[in-house]
């Protein structure tokens, strides 16, 4: 049984989550194996921002996905990075919420840390959850109520329980310049209280990482829906915690999440508040 299978099967007491969380993954690696074939060519860039990127890869890969998903769950609604405004609002209703790169600028210096990110809401309540990693090939996926997987195996926060013993990660904004005290700030603050940090550059993956026991938390602002919708999930069904700085229900639509293991959230949300 391959993995996608194996996912599927995981989730066949609900069969239109089974079928939703099939197209998600099997448009995830199409788009993965598009970004795979584009990684060690020539990158035609364009600049959303002055430090915001836009790769032929990004297009590629988001159309890739629509085209997917239009053909194995027709009917909804889509939220795409490359073809949707910013600062999107909620939608109501069922809606895929898709990121095709996340970690563009990774990608296009050839750091190979980054990944695809589908989620589909439900009236903004995450039902499923998927990022793909290309160059490591690892899928992780999420059903509501169901669990969350890496390559059709278990996964789980860690139970890490002291913050000297954390490894944590966050991320920085694109609009630096505006943020720069309070992300000095918080680094200041955190830094000291534990184990290290680290700053890789793709939101999506970081929380991957964070369901499956790799981090212990992460914390950023300033991000879009299509960042975080699906590691939201991935995240709270390996028995993680999410929520904005000051401790609120999170959404993806509010932009600054911070997510952890349960033991150490408490701690995490009285550093950064």
């Amino acid at each position: 049984m391959n993995r996608i299978d194996t996912i599927v099967a995981h989730c066949k007491k609900k069969p239109e989550a089974a079928t939703q969380i099939q197209a998600a993954c099997r448009a995830a690696l199409t788009a993965g194996s598009i970004i795979r074939t584009l990684y060690n060519t020539p990158h035609d860039i364009t600049m959303k921002g002055a430090i915001n990127l836009v790769t032929e890869a990004d297009v590629a890969a988001e159309a890739a996905i629509i085209a997917s998903l239009q053909e194995d769950a027709p009917g909804i609604h889509i939220i795409a990075e490359e073809s949707s405004k910013e600062n999107p609002e909620a939608p109501e209703g069922t809606a895929w919420i898709i990121d095709p790169l996340d970690g563009t600028t990774n990608f296009a210096h050839g750091f190979p840390f980054f990944g695809v990110s589908i989620a589909l809401l439900q009236d903004g309540i995450p039902q499923i959850g998927v990022v793909y990693c290309p160059m490591q090939d690892e899928l992780f996926a999420a059903c509501r109520n169901t669990g969350a997987w890496l390559n059709g195996e278990p996964i789980r926060v860690t139970e890490t329980e002291f913050l000297l013993e954390a490894l944590v990660a966050t991320g920085f904004p694109y609009n630096i310049h505006e943020n720069l005290d309070m992300v000095l700030s918080q680094m200041r603050t955190i830094l000291p209280k534990v184990r290290d940090i680290r700053r890789a550059g793709a939101a999506a993956v970081d929380l991957a990482y964070l369901a499956c026991g790799r981090l212990d938390g992460f914390w950023e602002m300033d991000l879009q829906p299509w960042d975080t919708a699906a590691g939201w999930l991935l995240v709270t069904e390996a028995g993680g915690t999410v929520s904005s700085f000051s401790g609120q229900p999170y959404s993806p639509f509010f932009p600054e999440i911070l997510a952890s293991n349960q033991p150490l959230h408490h701690l995490l949300k009285d550093l950064l508040k």
